[in-house]
């Protein structure tokens, strides 16, 4: 009867430390455990090898570093599969917070910074973090004072859904400022996250597909030029 199974891809070897199934367990003996959870106790790793085949198993190796090393007799396969999903599942409960950009320039009209405050409020409520960045060109530098009031403006008009992170400040040629989403906004992100991937939990058991979730592509930075009028204003 043929052990090893299943095949070993060299290329993983590149991929974090190697977990060693079959043949590739090399110490004289283990510490089982069967495919059942029973602790089947310690022997020969010819014999454990003997077992798992029997069973049409895999003998992986669980912890090295256990004198002897702790082997389990499992479907490697199912195993790597299993912990694939898991590791998916933690990276899309992690709460990662990307930033949004609104750029305004010092003579933006009012009905376009009303715009911009709509944008940045519906970031806010997506759960981004949103910097308004205010552009000078040529002369407008002089005059700071009107960006001041267009990021008070905004700011004022959000404060029921942000918090200001980063106080405004000059970086070069620009004015900045970063908002952040209030606590209770944040937390209503993760509850529509998690309700989402248990949607999905779901339509996968039941064998059906969801659409994507919205990432941030679907929410693109508010990249309206500002850059397409002369210097010399």
């Amino acid at each position: 009867m043929a052990l090893g199974r299943p095949r070993f891809d060299p290329r993983n070897q590149q991929r974090g430390p190697q977990i060693r199934i079959n043949h590739r367990i090399r110490v004289p003996e283990v510490r089982v455990i069967g495919a059942d959870g029973e602790m089947l106790g310690v022997m020969a790793t010819h014999e454990a090898l003997r077992l798992a085949a029997e069973s049409g198993l895999d003998l992986v190796e669980v912890n090295p570093k256990a004198e002897p090393p702790v082997c389990k007799v499992l479907d490697f396969g199912k195993f790597k599969y299993e912990e694939k999903k898991k590791a998916a599942e933690q990276r899309r409960k992690q709460a990662v917070v990307e930033i949004k950009e609104l750029k305004l320039r010092p003579k933006t009209d009012d009905h376009d910074l009303d715009t911009k405050l709509r944008h940045g409020r519906r970031f806010i409520e997506a759960g981004y973090k949103v910097k308004i960045t205010v552009r000078f060109r040529g002369r407008e530098i002089a005059h700071p004072e009107e960006a001041q009031k267009q990021l008070d403006y905004l700011v004022h008009h959000m404060e029921d859904v942000a918090n200001v992170e980063v106080r405004p400040s000059m970086e070069g040629k620009s004015m900045t400022l970063i908002v952040a989403p209030k606590p209770a906004i944040m937390q209503k992100v993760a509850q529509a996250r998690a309700a989402a991937e248990k949607a999905r939990q779901q339509a996968e058991k039941e064998g059906r597909v969801l659409p994507d979730a919205p990432s941030s592509s679907s929410l693109p930075d508010d990249d309206s030029d500002v850059d397409d009028e002369d210097d010399d204003e």
